[in-house]
């Protein structure tokens, strides 16, 4: 096996891999809380602040991934900029991140199977934290995970088109329910909004804005990715952002759209609120069916996009010397990093055996690492403007150290949601996980380390030489002096 990936990606590959990454399940089960919460015009509104506040995180990887379109993404930026330790850090919490989705898809699945097929849990196990697990859950779960494992294994443009099958599924079940709504309300005024356009003002938007980062969590697989896609540097940079923005009109849109259909006590007494829209809209239940049916094509999404970006990361972990080598191992036929993505299978395919509470638990602390991961990479960004001010930059962030800047207070704000005392604070169980993920990276990183002294940073050394080298190149073939300085404010 040798160990390097194909080029396999286009435009509406990368596209559909970070929005699919970034809808996932939420949008089904949570758009009636969102109302309950802030009304439906404080649901939009804080959709758009936070979309915005997202999209800050998101033009700081743009110009990263297009200076170094290397798989791993946030690994080599914070190598570039401040070290392997802080790579390391960096790489292992957003990779928690992603394994706790992987993961927490493998519960979804089977739990949103009841909609359609009541009563199908048959074979009690045992209850963990109060959750009942049955057989027939459980094999639902894994047969889910054995199929998205192996469509990753045999290759990223397989999965891909799954992806752009499962995307345009979702598509078009929201764009009936954008419509859907229009019908049901025909002006689509203030006024003919079924629930309120506002509920406890200021408040109740900032209730909402808490959720709006972690409903876009998933743009940052197409870093992860970067190596496998066909584009030009700028046109990755560029599709990372239009991914953002057509994922924050999309809960804008759902949001708004159910506020069309539901009266807030409608809302309050639904358990799919969005999927009660869309019957209301087009007076069936058929179609309220055909919406969680989206829903599921959104978990199958997700799921694919983050075992996609974490068999990416994990590679590019073995391969830097910081995880066992022979998770850098790609397959002989499908150039894919098999090991890798075979381990998340595994963790994914065993989930459902631990009940949903454990998950939620998991995917919390997962979140913790996500948001860490973001804030080294603000980090990275500034510090690599500062520092490497002619550092080749591909695509150019316009008043890029204030938008950096802004994005660090963003996401030292994100982190203070999961401290105690907070809207979003962990729970100890969930600080138990994480503290074990960390000890857990630790012994394998300093086993990593012992095995083979001055390796890891020799190699990560090596990879960003190997990109300047490449941004030599980048410049001499489109026609631009390599003397030409790069110096932006």
């Amino acid at each position: 096996m040798s160990n390097k990936l194909n080029k396999s990606l286009n435009t509406l590959d990368i596209v559909a891999l970070a929005f699919g990454a970034m809808v996932g399940w939420g949008w089904v089960v949570l758009a009636g809380s969102w109302v309950q919460s802030a009304g439906v015009m404080g649901a939009v509104l804080a959709f758009l602040l936070g979309g915005i506040a997202v999209i800050m995180i998101g033009l700081t990887y743009a110009e990263l991934a297009a200076s170094m379109p290397i798989t791993g993404g946030e690994h080599i930026y914070t190598h570039r900029a401040m070290g392997t330790h802080v790579s390391f850090l960096c790489s292992w919490s957003i990779l928690f991140g992603y394994i706790s989705v992987v993961a927490f898809e493998a519960v979804a699945l089977p739990t949103v199977i009841e909609y359609f097929v009541p009563n199908y849990n048959q074979g009690y196990m045992y209850n963990v934290a109060g959750w009942d697990v049955y057989a027939t859950w459980v094999l639902v779960g894994m047969i889910g995970s054995i199929a998205v494992t192996w469509l990753n294994i045999v290759g990223l443009k397989v999965s891909a088109l799954f992806q752009k099958v499962a995307v345009t599924g979702i598509a078009i079940v929201g764009i009936m329910l954008f419509i859907g709504a229009l019908m049901f309300n025909p002006d689509a005024s203030f006024a003919s909004l079924k629930a309120p356009s506002f509920i406890d003002g200021t408040a109740g938007i900032m209730t909402v804005i808490v959720m709006v980062p972690f409903m876009f969590v998933g743009f940052d697989v197409i870093p992860q990715a970067a190596e496998e896609i066909d584009l030009t540097r700028p046109k990755i940079a560029i599709f990372l952002i239009v991914s953002l923005i057509i994922a924050v009109l999309w809960y804008m849109g759902i949001a708004w759209s159910v506020g069309q259909t539901l009266t807030l006590e409608q809302a309050q007494n639904s358990s799919l609120a969005t999927a009660d829209a869309m019957a209301n809209a087009w007076n069936g239940k058929w179609a309220g069916n055909l919406l969680v049916l989206g829903g599921v094509l959104g978990i199958l999404s997700s799921w694919n996009s983050f075992l996609v970006g974490g068999s990416r990361l994990m590679y590019a972990m073995a391969k830097g010397h910081m995880l066992p080598n022979f998770l850098a191992k790609v397959h002989k036929k499908y150039n894919t990093p098999v090991y890798a993505i075979l381990l998340i299978g595994f963790l994914a395919t065993i989930a459902p055996l631990f009940g949903r509470k454990m998950l939620v638990w998991i995917v919390d602390a997962g979140g913790f690492g996500i948001v860490i991961a973001y804030t080294c990479v603000a980090l990275a960004f500034l510090v690599l403007r500062f520092k490497e001010p002619n550092m080749v930059r591909p695509f150019v962030l316009p008043a890029g150290k204030l938008i950096g800047v802004l994005t660090l207070i963003t996401s030292f704000a994100l982190l203070y949601m999961y401290l105690p005392g907070s809207p979003a604070a962990l729970v100890p169980v969930e600080w138990a996980i994480f503290a074990g993920w960390m000890v857990l990276g630790f012994v394998l990183y300093v086993m990593a380390l012992a095995k083979a002294p001055g390796k890891c940073k020799e190699f990560m050394d090596e990879e960003v030489n190997a990109i300047k080298s490449e941004n030599q190149q980048w410049l001499a073939d489109n026609g631009l002096p390599t003397s030409k300085a790069f110096e932006h404010q």
